[in-house]
């Protein structure tokens, strides 16, 4: 019999839809391999507007949300509309289809408001800490006050009312036993590793170099804390200053920074050298990276990102890609020498380092091949799995 064969799940996401959430959508998946009903609450963006669908055998639920916040009363709509419409449809699948663990993700930390009046039905709360919010408010506003003040007691609230914590890294896990204080056993590491099974190698596409012999490729959301406007700033450097002209940048992705990083490099005179092609699917992303000769990772080194697992470096790794990053903590965890790291936010070391890769196939190469061994041996979804499934257990057990 499967572990969770009888059990009814409900995940409840706010920032992004599922199933473009990849690593909700692997965990709804894997959950339902192990027998359960799962129930999916997300938002409803572009390509996915339907209020209900069910896919894979995941019933998915999507309400209205207002478009990208970058202001603090944004922020309060965003979240308070979100809050709304998850309410509303967790009590009408409470309800109708039911559910025995309710299972959250941040951001924001607000997961217990929804969560505390089905605990007293007995069901198990589970949080899925995505983002360390306290960090995150302190790098997107740039200081502290009473409103941070307030973040951080959201998050003590939303630790402290879970009854088990699935976090993406040992750092994040760290977090939840300190400023959570929640106990080792109900804290499990889930990394967000990609499922090999969904994006698979295709054959490399030479039109995507755009007339150029290389190609860099980024994977990721475009918003402010992502650093794309210092990865713009290294093209510049190889183009205007190195008089690389032979080196081609694919950015796929979206968010509230697209559009002016599109702008900057228009004002840059790079524009001809950076392609941004928005959300692709994972066919056009295997395309994609499959061709790219190096991947980087531009964020920040900041509070935020320095503790943070970013997909991108797992999904270059999955696909044996050798990549360049600032030096991050949690990016080194992940790919150890299979990365080269350039000093931290120093955009011109970033784009040496992008060169030096270039300019060296072999050892490119073979950075690339221990990345991809790297990964299928310690970072996959099937190493994580099992854990997701234990966390799960616990949760029940407990309650």
């Amino acid at each position: 019999m499967s572990p969770l064969t009888g059990k009814r799940v409900l995940i409840i996401v706010e920032n992004l839809p599922v199933p473009f959430d990849r690593r909700v959508w692997q965990e709804a998946l894997a959950l339902r391999e192990a027998g359960a009903t799962v129930s999916i609450i997300s938002p409803k963006t572009k390509g996915y507007t339907r209020s209900y669908e069910c896919l894979e055998g995941v019933h998915i639920h999507r309400h209205p949300l207002p478009a990208d916040a970058s202001t603090g009363l944004g922020y309060l709509l965003e979240y308070g509309s979100a809050l709304f419409w998850q309410t509303i449809l967790a009590w009408r699948i409470f309800f109708g289809r039911g559910f025995d663990v309710i299972h959250i993700c941040n951001p924001p930390d607000l997961g217990f408001l929804i969560a505390l009046p089905f605990r007293l039905f007995g069901r198990a709360y589970i949080f899925d800490h995505h983002d360390i919010n306290p960090e995150l408010f302190e790098v997107k506003f740039g200081r502290r006050g009473w409103l941070w003040k307030l973040v951080v007691l959201l998050e003590r609230i939303n630790f402290r009312c879970a009854d088990v914590v699935i976090s993406t890294n040992e750092s994040y896990r760290f977090i939840a036993r300190t400023r959570g204080l929640k106990l080792l056993d109900d804290t499990f590491v889930v990394r967000s590793g990609p499922d090999v099974r969904r994006l698979k190698r295709v054959p490399a596409d030479p039109a995507l170099k755009r007339g150029r012999p290389y190609l860099v490729g980024y994977v990721g959301v475009m918003g402010e804390q992502e650093g794309l406007d210092l990865l713009l700033q290294a093209v510049a450097h190889l183009v205007n200053v190195r008089g690389r002209k032979d080196i081609g940048f694919c950015l796929v992705g979206s968010g509230s920074s697209r559009a002016a990083m599109e702008q900057l490099s228009h004002e840059m005179g790079i524009a001809d050298y950076v392609h941004f092609t928005g959300r692709v699917s994972d066919e056009e992303l295997a395309r994609i990276l499959c061709t790219a000769d190096v991947g980087v990772n531009p964020d920040r080194v900041n509070a935020m990102n320095d503790l943070s697992t970013m997909n991108k470096v797992l999904e270059y790794m999955a696909f044996g890609k050798a990549q360049v990053q600032f030096a991050v903590t949690e990016g080194r965890v992940s790919a150890g020498d299979t990365s080269l790291y350039a000093e931290p936010n120093d955009v011109v070391s970033f784009a040496e380092k992008i060169l030096h890769l270039i300019d060296h196939p072999s050892e490119r190469e073979a950075m690339g091949l221990a990345a991809e061994e790297r990964f299928h041996r310690h970072l996959s979804w099937d190493h994580q799995k099992p854990i997701l499934i234990g966390a799960y257990k616990r949760a029940m057990r407990l309650r």
